[in-house]
């Protein structure tokens, strides 16, 4: 079991985050922390890097420092949102003039955090952005038997609890959020997984069928359900009975006209 961080606020898991930090001790600090949080964490170290990764990537939240090489902070915040990017930006600094800290959110930052910081201090400032930019989830969450903590970041079924890693767990939210709907490779990629992931790599399908494993053991709720070429999509328990028994019924219905064909 994982202790919880805060009892009093919602955990966000399944959220790509990009950090743009050239300090390769505070880079290295805070990418360990968020990853063992089970967030997905994309590097920058320059500003032109920082711009491209937000070009061609969708990011819950970018953490930006102000000082880093060309083009520095400010003006990436700057560019981000004249381009259209509404994305929480919490923007970190070793500066803590006040002409510092309102330029930075003149420039389109949402929050300002002055270095050095506690690493509790930064994961308090991203649940606020988190909550804000997004519609407010309860932190228990549940689909059928199936119940999230998301504070505490724990599973149970049926009442008992589920053994997840950071990953499987991150992926199980973020399936959970989405119940009922059709979530495709690219999607979980996205939103669990970050940069390093190998889109050609069956890394999504062996993390699928652990938790399948997990939450669906004998495979007879059918919980968690593959649609070719489409995706993923995890339903009810209700409904995947329903579907159970449609299937039954087709079978019997089948039998029953086959019997009727022989007597005939």
């Amino acid at each position: 079991m994982r202790r919880p961080l805060s009892r009093g606020f919602t955990y966000y898991a399944a959220m790509r985050i990009l950090l743009v930090e050239d300090d390769p001790g505070v880079r290295r600090f805070v990418v360990k922390g968020l990853r063992e949080q089970a967030y997905a964490v994309d590097i920058a170290a320059t500003g032109e890097e920082a711009l491209y990764q937000a070009h061609i990537n969708e990011y819950d939240l970018i953490i930006l420092d102000v000082m880093i090489p060309e083009p520095d902070g400010f003006e990436v915040c700057r560019r981000l949102r004249k381009s259209g990017r509404t994305m929480p930006i919490l923007m970190l600094t070793a500066r803590d003039a006040v002409e510092d800290r309102v330029s930075g959110l003149d420039s389109g930052a949402d929050d300002y955090l002055t270095k050095p910081f506690q690493f509790r201090e930064l994961l308090a400032r991203l649940r606020a952005l988190l909550r804000r930019s997004t519609e407010l989830h309860p932190p228990l969450l549940s689909v059928g038997d199936l119940s999230l903590d998301t504070a505490a970041q724990n599973a149970t079924l049926g009442g008992q609890a589920i053994s997840l890693t950071h990953k499987e767990y991150a992926l199980l939210e973020y399936l959970v959020r989405n119940a009922g709907r059709v979530v495709s490779r690219a999607d979980i990629a996205e939103h669990v997984w970050d940069e390093s992931f190998d889109p050609f790599s069956n890394l999504i399908e062996v993390y699928i069928n652990r938790l399948r494993r997990k939450i669906d053991p004998d495979g007879s709720a059918g919980l968690l359900q593959t649609r070719r070429g489409a995706g993923y999509i995890l339903k009810s328990c209700e409904d995947a009975e329903s579907g159970g028994r449609a299937q039954v019924t087709g079978a019997q219905a089948k039998s029953n006209v086959a019997d009727r064909k022989k007597h005939a």
